[in-house]
């Protein structure tokens, strides 16, 4: 896949959570241009085009970022602040996608910018409908800025 033509750049280290979202996402033909990060370093190397992504445009933005907030390495919170404080970055819809329902998880995430914060339902079904809505909504329904 060409790393400039990424619409959605899943940062997720979990892989069971991780295969359940891309799933949901082919199944609704929303995948074609995923690409999938382990960690928060890993992120921020894609986003700002970096380390292992230097070769990568850093004008390319993806549609929609998947955050997960307890990833190892950088924080999903440290890594939600610099994307909404790069005046670069900032447009970027960001969708923290996550397992904490902790109030200051969820009050941090809003502070920083995030655009939504969906806690991952625990039911197989209820899960992939909720990837396929947001994305859905992202992806086809959202208009960003030009």
């Amino acid at each position: 896949m060409d790393l400039d033509s990424v619409e959605i750049l899943l940062v997720e280290d979990n892989p069971h959570d991780a295969e359940l979202t891309i799933r949901a996402l082919k199944k609704n033909h929303l995948a074609n241009r995923l690409h999938h990060v382990k960690d928060g370093a890993e992120a921020l190397d894609f986003i700002y085009a970096t380390g292992a992504y230097a070769q990568r445009s850093v004008e390319q933005i993806p549609k929609i970022i998947l955050l997960d907030l307890k990833l190892p390495k950088v924080d999903g919170l440290e890594v939600l602040g610099r994307i909404k404080a790069d005046p670069r970055t900032k447009p970027i819809p960001v969708v923290v996608l996550t397992s904490s329902r902790e109030e200051k998880d969820v009050l941090d995430s809003y502070r920083l910018g995030v655009n939504s914060y969906i806690v991952k339902p625990v039911d197989f079904e209820k899960f992939c409908k909720s990837v396929v809505e947001l994305g859905l909504y992202w992806l086809v329904l959202n208009q960003p800025p030009g």
